[in-house]
């Protein structure tokens, strides 16, 4: 089987290439700046009006970018869908000066660019350039989605839906979704639309990009070997943390990286391990939140990745840098694999 796996990240969007008939480590790996990056430095280089087409994607810095671009003098108008892009409510996108777009006007003279997390026809264009073949049984894809609920914060909506997920212990496996990603979900379904208009009839996998992590971290050779253990993503935004015992997860907790020290993270996962850390902790120390089935017996080892995972090594933790498939950038795909792995088994 041959599978695509995309995992988009605020730095970077990591991609690899599996052939099931070759090892691992032999697969094509190939490592591009986030979408969102390039998009932002899109805008900086034009100098004329916009016009937003496609698709919900993660916004990182294309808000901050669109804010400078209208502090010039130009305007900037999106359709509705790209721009919730911004935000969900389009009453906000509109308070911040950017037009929605009025399907009784003419914008002659606009650029237009088109949003979206994933391009496999710009990716295909490029392997075909390398004379790679481009020809899956299977796509999977990582986007980070918080979830939107009109009558519920960010933070709140995305710890209420892991609740639900978590009310027993699950493998991170299980947090994948194919041709089920719920309406609330707007980022991801953006993902499966995207694919699709593409004319692609295979249904994707689709996972939040922290989950993807945790699956690929428990798939590291030292991993592995442990039956009690912390799987830690630390990212450029926010730090996921998940205990596991008996290959399942026992409890999680989220925050911001930036609010983060080694001592409140080293306290952090202790509390976590031990059953007792609250979400009320957490979200009033401005993180998401934590939610907890069961204490792990112990912690063996921390098992961490992310760009920021070197706050790990500044604590007193036993810790162990995540490199399933030998590459510490891929773990978010190889969690993907293995999630569609064992979605189809």
């Amino acid at each position: 089987m041959r599978i695509l796996a995309i995992d988009v990240g605020t730095g970077t969007q990591d991609i690899m290439v599996y052939d099931d008939e070759k090892e691992l480590e032999n697969s094509i790996k190939i490592v591009l700046p986030s979408p969102h990056l390039y998009i932002s430095q899109q805008v900086r280089e034009i100098e004329n009006d916009l016009y937003f087409t496609g698709e919900i994607m993660g916004g990182g810095k294309i808000k901050k970018t669109l804010l400078e671009h209208m502090e010039k003098g130009y305007k900037v108008v999106m359709e509705e869908v790209p721009a919730r892009t911004i935000r969900d409510k389009l009453s906000q996108v509109e308070a911040i000066g950017i037009e929605i777009a009025s399907k009784d006007k003419e914008y002659k003279g606009f650029t237009k660019i088109a949003l979206g997390d994933i391009n496999i026809t710009k990716l295909s264009e490029f392997l075909l350039g390398y004379d790679l073949e481009f020809d899956f049984d299977a796509i999977a894809i990582a986007v980070q989605d918080h979830g939107y609920n009109e009558n519920m914060g960010d933070r709140d909506f995305r710890f209420e839906k892991f609740r639900e997920k978590l009310s027993e212990p699950i493998k991170p496996e299980e947090f994948a979704f194919k041709g089920n990603v719920p309406d609330y979900y707007t980022r991801m379904k953006a993902v499966e639309r995207s694919v699709k208009a593409e004319g692609i009839e295979i249904n994707p996998l689709i996972m939040d990009t922290k989950f993807a992590s945790i699956t690929g971290m428990c798939y590291d050779d030292d991993a592995a070997k442990l039956n009690s253990f912390i799987a830690i993503d630390i990212g450029n935004g926010h730090t996921t943390a998940a205990s596991i015992e008996d290959g399942k997860i026992q409890g999680i907790f989220e925050h911001h990286t930036s609010s983060l020290t080694p001592e409140s993270l080293e306290n952090y996962l202790k509390r976590l391990a031990e059953g007792i850390i609250t979400n009320e902790e957490v979200y009033n120390d401005h993180g998401h939140g934590a939610h907890v089935i069961n204490p792990i017996s112990k912690i063996e080892k921390v098992i961490v990745t992310g760009p920021k995972r070197e706050l790990i090594e500044k604590t007193n933790l036993d810790w162990h840098h995540a490199c399933p498939g030998g590459d510490v950038m891929m773990t978010g795909t190889v969690g993907l694999i293995k999630a569609l792995e064992e979605y189809d088994a």
